[in-house]
């Protein structure tokens, strides 16, 4: 051995700046950084099948994508090589674009990533604040809020029966007159909280509920809770008034994304859902979702490839099949898909409770997503699954997501999102911004600024298509429906069970006739979620306005005008919105609903006859 020779080469090495010790240092800590990030996602692994096992197999989906399985397939490992999943945990934005500017505003929108765990310290807090107002003998809340911090707390109040103790949970996004005066009718205003929700503090429908509930209460501060972002106006307004409690939301997470912060666990709180149960599932899915699985396993980032690859097929319709229990869960999701994705001419279209039909109904422009809960002697599975049997026969793609048990629901929200996500990586598009949304709101104003609309005409009028009857404009507007479009009916009148019927009457005569797909949407609930892909998604829309009189007004204190004047004001805005983007649409004007429904129901009905 040469020792010396040895020690004369380390001494070589130093004179030329090279230390021996610290490389063999930094070769030990390299080595067991190694070690330590193998232990760890060993450990995180192990973390999450317990999950898995605690809460059943969270994620769970079953899939018969036919033509489409090559391409998910490929597209997965396409996300696999490019990190994909562990760049969205880390806040890459330029995974959505590459821009300085819009890079800022989506990284300062990803905070819905780690929300179960943030608010999963908030809740002693919320059950406290529940159990409060319950033992003051208040028996009803009611949301104040439109888009994001509304659909979500109807999905609860829909979901979940109020148990004992607990408040029973209302929803006000409309305008309409007829339908506040039904809300007033369904609760005792004296036993009733209000939760103003807006993130952005100034949504226009929600502080004029605001204004209307608080001159009704005669400024009883104790009865309302504000729920919005740090430093807006309402928080404000909220502090100066002495609101009971005000909760300030995370700023870096979106409105649609929302669903499992304040905009969605105080409403479920107060209505008694079980807050524990709910973010334990939506973290089981968070870490199902994570860097430590594989993508193909990952069920958030499996769903989003399946979205993006439909959509480049041409099957861009993501139809949702729920069970009457999670109907609403649809309703959540059209403005998560609509709204992330319907922009620069591009976009999925969402179709929610939509009648399943049988294989002849339907182009093959469809993917057909059905939630499948834990089957019961109320819950019956049995229809649907025969009808998508049929469907995925005929050659469609047919994905079903096993949901278990109601708490599920956080899981739901989080691999929704999360696909959502991936999807606009694949397409291209960035799912956090909504820039048309604003059109619609400025040319309200507009009509507001520049004359108030009357809120009561005479018969049936119409505009927008030719025709000097009412069967004729619409067979005018339905005469230029092609295949891949999708008619959407546009309502501004009270949402309530008659209502939803003879609408689904008047989309499924549509669909079977034209083999569209359908949807529906009451305003100006719409206008804060598919009215984004209605203006900036692909030119495939065919829109049919309904606008009921409000015979029956009511006065907003402190604004120079109505609650019909805004209904017909943001009705109107938005189909001028609609004509200046070339789209196709016919506004009528009723001033009996009822009767109104049922002359448009029979022109459809004697149009498609004879088509």
């Amino acid at each position: 051995e040469n020792v010396a020779g040895a020690e004369q080469l380390l001494r070589d090495l130093a004179a030329i700046g090279i230390d021996m010790e610290k490389v063999t240092y930094d070769l030990q800590i390299d080595g067991v950084k190694l070690f330590a990030d193998s232990i760890d996602k060993l450990l995180e692994e192990i973390a999450n099948k317990k999950r898995q096992l605690d809460h059943g197999d969270v994620g769970a989906h079953e899939a018969r994508l036919g033509a489409l399985e090559p391409a998910v397939k490929q597209r997965l490992g396409q996300l696999e090589q490019n990190a994909v999943v562990r760049r969205i945990e880390q806040k890459d934005a330029a995974l959505w674009k590459s821009n300085g500017t819009i890079e800022k505003e989506i990284r300062d929108r990803l905070g819905w990533l780690q929300v179960a765990d943030r608010m999963e310290e908030r809740i002693p807090e919320l059950q406290a604040l529940a159990k409060e107002l319950y033992q003051e003998g208040f028996r009803h809340a009611v949301v104040l809020g439109m888009g994001g911090s509304s659909l979500a707390p109807e999905v609860f109040a829909r979901t979940f029966k109020p148990p004992t103790g607990a408040l029973t949970v209302h929803v006000m996004d409309t305008t309409d007159p007829a339908a506040i005066a039904a809300l007033e009718q369904e609760i005792d205003v004296k036993a009733s909280v209000f939760l103003v929700a807006s993130k952005s503090g100034t949504t226009l429908e929600t502080l004029s509920h605001y204004h209307y509930f608080w001159d009704r209460t005669r400024g009883n501060a104790r009865q309302f809770l504000a729920i919005t972002d740090p430093g807006t106006s309402l928080a404000g307004e909220a502090q100066t008034r002495g609101f009971r409690r005000t909760f300030l939301n995370p700023p870096d997470i979106g409105g649609r994304y929302s669903a499992l912060s304040y905009f969605g666990l105080v409403p479920a709180a107060l209505g008694g859902v079980d807050l524990s149960g709910l973010l334990d599932r939506a973290a089981t899915m968070m870490h199902a979702c994570s860097p430590s699985v594989p993508v193909a396993e990952n069920p958030g980032a499996w769903l989003g490839a399946v979205f993006a690859e439909s959509a480049k097929a041409g099957r861009d319709k993501v139809t949702v099949v729920a069970p009457e229990s999670l109907k609403t869960f649809g309703t959540w999701a059209e403005q998560l898909i609509a709204e992330s994705t319907g922009k620069e001419g591009k976009g999925l279209v969402p179709i929610a409770q939509e009648e399943l039909g049988p294989p002849e109904v339907y182009n093959d422009d469809r993917l057909f997503v059905r939630l499948v809960v834990a089957p019961s002697p109320t819950l019956p599975q049995r229809g649907s699954e025969d009808q998508l049997d049929a469907l995925a026969k005929a050659g469609h793609p047919v994905v079903e997501l096993k949901v278990g048990d109601p708490l599920a629901l956080g899981a739901e929200f989080f691999r929704w999102e999360y696909a959502i996500a991936v999807a606009g990586v694949i397409l291209g598009i960035n799912v956090f911004d909504q820039p048309n949304v604003q059109e619609a709101k400025d040319l309200t104003a507009k009509v507001l600024k520049e004359s108030s609309p009357p809120t009561v005409g005479d018969g049936i009028r119409w505009a927008g298509q030719n025709g000097v009857t009412l069967d004729a404009a619409i067979e005018s507007l339905l005469r230029q429906v092609r295949p891949g479009d999708y008619v959407a009916i546009l309502a501004y009148i009270a949402p309530d069970p008659e209502h939803d019927s003879a609408l689904n009457a008047i989309r499924l005569a549509i669909r079977d006739k034209y083999r569209v797909a359908t949807t529906v949407g009451y305003g100006p609930r719409y206008l804060h979620s598919t009215g984004q892909l209605h203006k900036g998604g692909p030119n495939t829309g065919v829109f049919l306005e309904i606008v009921g009189d409000d015979v029956n007004d009511i006065k907003i204190p402190g604004q120079p005008f109505s609650f019909g004047v805004l209904k017909q004001a943001q009705a109107l805005g938005d189909f001028q919105a609609l004509r200046n983007h070339g789209r196709r649409v016919l506004r009528v004007q009723v001033r009996d609903v009822a009767q109104g429904l049922v002359k448009i129901g029979q022109a459809v009905g004697a149009i498609v006859e004879v088509a």
